[in-house]
């Protein structure tokens, strides 16, 4: 339950600094948020003054809660403490509602008894009189009618049905409060004396004190945990005990409070501060959430994503400073690594944490980890330094080193084309992202039916229309590939041509990558986009059977090399040096090549495009 102890601390060292404009507010002890649709203007004396509809934008509201009203359902009076729906604050509801709940009198009274009690408590607040004042005189439909943010239908003269506002039928609308006052504007959502009131008030309101198994104090416990974890709109709990049937204990307990006992300070705080991180720097896929956080709050990298992502600074400076090589790439991952480095704490830890909804109303920690601040950045850095393989930025149009983001990993693994892109099923990606999660972050092994099912999708280049997408699973492949032999102690591969290297398969996928050159080379420029080489027509059978299918490429590569010309010197001459450092027995040797020979082929045609040629070598 370190998890708990971790969020609790992140609470009591931020909740009461200033947060930047931009920056996420963490949410005060008995409170919560909501999605405004309509804003009302009163007076100090509750005369109202005006209202507007509040856009999409700017609705997120934060509201006092209660103990009951925080995780309240369709079923039941249970009233907000201040904010609430027209069904609960406005005592004229029924003059213009039709429908089952046309009739709002138990809403109403609940809502305005509750609302007394802390109007004529000790706490009460300057903000809090004045909506009781105004709400008591039973006029706010109306007013809102006469304002014009609630429509009627002109016949019946109740509310016109299928309007909506933001999205949200008219009559199920959320009212937020703005209180003039001759000291200011109180925008009563935002007001910090107004949330200390209300914690005041509602702390007075707590019952007995009890054993808090979470921090080993009495204090008051609650069993009704906080829910919209992850946004506004989440149903699902970390922490529930409502089952009274005998299913949740199993016999283990007698009851509830045997089984699981959380003060209601202590649940705020945790689930305040983990509400907080999500908004802050979480990652959404699908119905997971992944966040990440030091244990100060340092910046850590994403882990998740490529090294140098398409809004990288880096693409900003010269074409100089984009590492095209992998010294280049190395320095670079060093420095930003090192620069997250000084800004960590001695004894720093970081917490990685995925939530998943098992069901609507249930929420599941999917995986949780703490590692050193050290030991994470030092796994971080291997991991974008073992993957990086050169690769094409369609966006950029210019190649660099880099790594990839564990989505393409998998969409490139598992995905298939779906017009111009490499799609996945969501669920099958969230599952396997989850596997690859301990791989970048506490260094496991990358999963072999990953990296067999890259070596299969890059070995059928038919499968797909788009050149480019064929490109990118052939780079992804090469990248853990290469992860998966300094993993298993073959040792580290060049990202560059090695001609000293003379493994059977290496070689083989050289020789592919001549003949798709030569062939495409002898087409007329406006075919070479249309037609499909030899080389890429036999691809997939020349993996499986590389002796017999070369032979079958090779004849027929034949007549594109005398269109060439004298062209074709170059080409034979590479196959001729290829042929000649591969042994006879390995020539021969008709197994189904090792994934390295994707290597190969991705190692030559960067070869023959852009590298390195020895002088006069045409000649």
């Amino acid at each position: 339950m370190s998890w708990n102890d971790e969020l609790y601390h992140i609470y009591e060292h931020n909740c009461g600094r200033k947060f930047d404009e931009n920056e996420p507010v963490m949410l005060p002890v008995s409170h919560s948020t909501a999605n405004s649709q309509i804003e009302i203007v009163i007076d100090e004396n509750g005369e109202f003054k005006g209202a507007r509809k509040v856009d999409k934008s700017e609705a997120v509201t934060i509201i006092p809660v209660t103990e009951s009203s925080a995780v309240r359902t369709g079923c039941g009076a249970i009233p907000m403490p201040y904010a609430d729906k027209l069904l609960y604050i406005a005592g004229d509801y029924s003059v213009f509602a039709e429908g089952k709940r046309s009739d709002n009198t138990m809403f109403y009274t609940a809502y305005m008894a509750q609302l007394n009690r802390w109007c004529d408590s000790e706490y009460s607040h300057k903000a809090v009189k004045p909506l009781y004042a105004y709400l008591d005189k039973k006029c706010l439909m109306s007013d809102l009618i006469k304002a014009g943010v609630l429509e009627t239908d002109e016949q019946t003269g109740k509310l016109a049905p299928n309007v909506k506002i933001a999205g949200i039928p008219q009559e199920d609308s959320f009212v937020r409060v703005v209180v003039n006052t001759p000291d200011g504007i109180i925008r009563t959502w935002e007001d910090k004396t107004l949330y200390d009131s209300f914690i005041s008030f509602n702390s007075s309101l707590m019952g007995e004190n009890q054993l808090c198994y979470a921090s080993g104090k009495m204090a008051p416990v609650t069993y009704k945990h906080p829910s919209k974890i992850r946004n506004s709109g989440d149903k699902g709990k970390l922490i529930s005990a409502n089952d009274s049937s005998g299913f949740t204990f199993r016999g283990r307990f007698a009851d509830k409070e045997e089984a699981v006992s959380v003060s209601y300070e202590y649940s705020q705080k945790v689930h305040n501060a983990l509400r907080w991180l999500i908004e802050k720097q979480g990652e959404a896929l699908d119905s997971m959430t992944v966040v990440v956080w030091a244990s100060a709050l340092q910046e850590v990298p994403v882990l998740k994503k490529r090294f140098i992502e398409d809004d990288d600074p880096v693409f900003d400076d010269d074409e100089e400073s984009v590492p095209t090589t992998a010294p280049g790439y190395m320095a670079m991952l060093k420095k930003r690594i090192f620069g997250y480095r000084q800004k960590l704490e001695p004894n720093t830890k970081v917490m990685i944490m995925g939530l998943d909804a098992a069901t609507t109303g249930r929420l599941n920690i999917s995986f949780y980890s703490e590692l050193e601040g050290s030991v994470y950045l030092d796994n971080i850095e291997r991991w974008h330094l073992q993957t990086a393989w050169k690769r094409y930025n369609n966006k950029k149009k210019i190649s660099l080193i880099n790594s990839f983001s564990l989505y393409e990993i998998i969409r490139c693994a598992f995905g298939n084309e779906q017009g111009n892109f490499i799609e996945c099923d969501k669920k099958f990606m969230r599952d396997n992202v989850l596997r690859l999660i301990p791989c970048v972050t506490e260094g496991k092994s990358i999963p072999a039916d990953i990296v067999n099912g890259l070596y299969h999708k890059a070995s059928n280049p038919l499968a797909y229309e788009n050149d480019y997408n064929h490109r990118t699973v052939l780079e992804t492949a090469c990248g853990m590939i290469r992860k998966q032999r300094i993993q298993n102690g073959k040792g580290d591969i060049s990202m560059a041509y090695d001609p000293k290297l003379n493994d059977r398969s290496y070689l083989y996928g050289c020789l592919l990558a001549i003949a798709d050159k030569a062939e495409s080379e002898a087409y007329a420029a406006e075919e070479r986009n249309s037609r499909v080489t030899n080389a890429r027509r036999y691809w997939n059978t020349f993996s499986q059977r590389p002796y017999q299918t070369w032979g079958v490429i090779e004849e027929r590569l034949r007549p594109y090399l005398d269109k060439l010309g004298k062209s074709q010197v170059k080409y034979n001459k590479w196959i001729d040096d290829i042929m000649s450092r591969m042994a006879p027995s390995d020539y021969a040797d008709n197994r189904r090549l090792d994934p390295i020979y994707l290597l190969g082929y991705h190692h030559f045609t960067d070869y023959m495009y852009n590298g390195n040629k020895p002088e006069n070598e045409e000649e």
